[in-house]
């Protein structure tokens, strides 16, 4: 027999702490691991929220069933029900209603090859969210053309959040895509001694495996900056124009790094759609060098050769489903007046589309959530904006199988909204996503989502009237802007130049009454150049409306991200100013050479077609340039 160590109650009391904190340290290591796979599927069979005595019924958030997402069809026509879908390796098998069986690669995101079944009822939801206000006509109407209203309330208090400069900080939800949970699970907000809303906790209990999980949304919270203070605006003054300044290059060196990093960090096997989206690209890549072009002018592109054969595969190969959930008006209800009118007449000829929209889903190469930032913000109360969109995404992928193939990679949303970019980071932050917010500083990500163009629309049923504008020689004016005082660049912008030069037409808001003065539009139609500066975010619609009254756009605005920058080259039709050269603005515009100006006013003449809007899209318009640049994105991110 061996001898037996022998140890003192001392030494054994040493080596259980040690093994027990070294246990305790994996266990820690595990956790924090799992907690950032970003779409950890997971089948919940059913969740319920344990409710204390303590708990308080008119604290509590109701979780919206599915119902509350879905329209008149659930599935769309043409598209087979499926009774189960299974996940084996790398593929899925699908039982047709006929008994016939179909194949699809699909990602497989799930580390073992259990089989997983969602019945398609109305226990299927999703994880916290909120319920959609049933007074919604008391926010939110619209006219009989789908224009939206708002309120004298809503548009003050819209004002009063632009002017604090207040930002969206809400944290992605926890549960993962796959999740099925009761139908009537409810949120217990607590409340301190004010009032006010601390965290909210889920109870819920896993009956799958008999123990209990709890999750605190710990971050539900909405920073804003404290307008009241003068010295808080001074600084958030300073600091913006401290901030780091990406140019056009760096930008374009981004967009090209994207794609390659995209390349060397794939490790899934491409899906049937996405080997096409891969021919399309190699095609692309190759693309035969065009010598004669007559639609289109070569000056305006990065590479006219490769954007004419991917517009090309584009009309021949793309195809798009549109999701059918979702209730009106934040769903399917496209607004079409006014500064976020881009969103709407983009779901309007997308929905309506017959070319590129599909009814079978398995069709399709992307995956439209047609949803409006714009009816969104005015329906439900700020803090649960991001919630609500988490908890139609987290649906999206519980009842459809195709955001798990690709994380939502192959899924794309279109939002014109200044809050868009913040309110989809985190629940849709892995989608192509179009924003007229385009900050290449912020969470804008170039190389995957698309700079969509802000464009005012004043006329619905006629968005082309008013194009155009004078000649180069009629135009006696040397710089015109015209604004309200949003944001910190506007008000140094007059601080220099209001009433300093009559060459230099700078003021604040136009006044419509005063007679014997031009108007906005005769002002843009007679002036050389139109100072496009930004507001409270980078964006701002003069870039699009200088282009539509062919005046020469003057950009200043620090890391706006223009739009189509995938293949435009914005140097050749425009002017960019850094927002720190504001006090030499005259002397940049007047060194530009008489010649190099015409030059410059006769391409955005040319480059006028990308940015109109059609009751019926034609080609290279406004609508089929966005959709490219979706597609395009999504092809080199493969």
């Amino acid at each position: 027999m061996g001898c037996v160590p022998q140890f003192t109650r001392l030494e054994r009391t040493k080596l259980l702490v040690f093994v027990v904190g070294f246990v305790f340290i994996i266990v820690i290591i595990v956790l924090e691991s799992s907690s950032g796979l970003p779409y950890k599927s997971v089948l919940l069979s059913s969740l319920s929220v344990s409710s204390g005595e303590d708990d308080d019924p008119s604290n509590a958030v109701v979780i919206p069933s599915v119902s509350d997402f879905e329209g008149s069809d659930k599935r769309g026509e043409g598209f087979e029900q499926e009774s189960e879908f299974e996940v084996k390796g790398r593929s899925r098998y699908t039982n047709r209603s006929d008994g016939s069986e179909f194949r699809e690669d699909v990602a497989d995101y799930e580390s073992s090859s259990e089989e997983f079944m969602v019945e398609e009822d109305d226990t299927m939801l999703l994880s916290p969210s909120v319920e959609l206000s049933s007074n919604v006509s008391d926010k939110v109407k619209f006219g009989e053309g789908g224009e939206l209203y708002l309120s004298e309330k809503d548009k003050k208090l819209d004002d009063e959040d632009r002017t604090r400069g207040s930002s969206i900080v809400s944290p992605p939800l926890a549960l993962p895509p796959f999740v099925v949970v009761s139908n009537n699970l409810t949120l217990h907000r607590k409340s301190d001694a004010n009032g006010a809303n601390k965290d909210v906790s889920i109870d819920a209990e896993l009956t799958s495996d008999g123990k209990h999980a709890t999750e605190t949304l710990s971050k539900n919270r909405v920073v804003m900056l404290n307008n009241n203070s003068k010295a808080s605006q001074d600084h958030v003054t300073s600091m913006r124009r401290m901030k780091k300044f990406i140019s056009l290059s760096q930008m374009r060196n981004s967009l090209l790094a994207s794609r390659a990093s995209s390349s060397l960090l794939r490790s899934i096997p491409p899906s049937v759609r996405d080997q096409e989206l891969l021919y399309a690209k190699s095609q692309v890549e190759n693309a035969p060098i065009v010598k004669r072009i007559r639609e289109l002018d070569a000056s305006l592109f990065q590479n006219v050769s490769m954007f004419m054969r991917s517009y090309e595969l584009m009309e021949r190969i793309l195809k798009v489903y549109v999701y059918r959930e979702g209730r009106k008006p934040i769903f399917h209800q496209p607004s079409l007046k006014g500064i976020y009118a881009s969103e709407g007449w983009f779901m309007k000829l997308m929905e309506a589309n017959k070319q590129f929209v599909v009814k079978d889903p398995r069709k399709a190469h992307l995956f439209y959530l047609p949803f409006s930032s714009k009816v969104l913000r005015y329906t439900l109360d700020r803090n649960d904006l991001s919630n609500f969109l988490g908890s139609y995404a987290k649906m999206i992928a519980t009842k459809h199988p195709f955001w798990n193939r690709t994380g939502g990679a192959d899924h794309f949303l279109v939002a014109c909204h200044d809050w868009a970019p913040q309110l989809t980071i985190h629940h849709m932050g892995t989608c192509v996503r179009a924003l007229c917010n385009a900050n290449a500083a912020k969470d804008f990500k170039i190389g995957k989502d698309v700079s969509l163009p802000v464009t005012y629309v004043r006329v619905m049923e006629d968005p082309l009237k008013g194009v155009g504008g004078k000649a180069p020689s009629r135009r006696p004016i040397l710089a015109f802007f015209a604004g309200n005082m949003h944001g910190y660049l506007r008000s140094r912008l007059l601080q220099y130049w209001e009433n300093k030069d009559p060459a230099m037409k700078i003021f604040g808001p136009l006044s419509s009454d005063n007679s014997g003065s031009m108007s906005y539009t005769q002002y843009m139609k007679n002036s050389k150049y139109c100072i496009c500066a930004r507001g409270y975010e980078v964006h701002t619609p003069r870039v699009v409306e200088a282009i539509f009254y062919e005046c020469v756009p003057v950009i200043i605005s620090d890391n706006y991200v223009p739009p189509f920058l995938e293949v435009l080259n914005w140097e050749a039709f425009s002017v960019f100013v850094e927002e720190k050269d504001v006090p030499n603005l005259k002397s940049i515009l007047t060194s530009i050479p008489e010649k190099k100006y015409r030059r410059l006013q006769q391409r955005v003449k040319k480059v006028q077609q990308h940015f109109l809007w059609h009751s019926k899209p034609v080609k290279y318009d406004i609508f089929h340039m966005t959709l490219h640049s979706i597609w395009y994105n999504r092809m080199f991110q493969i």
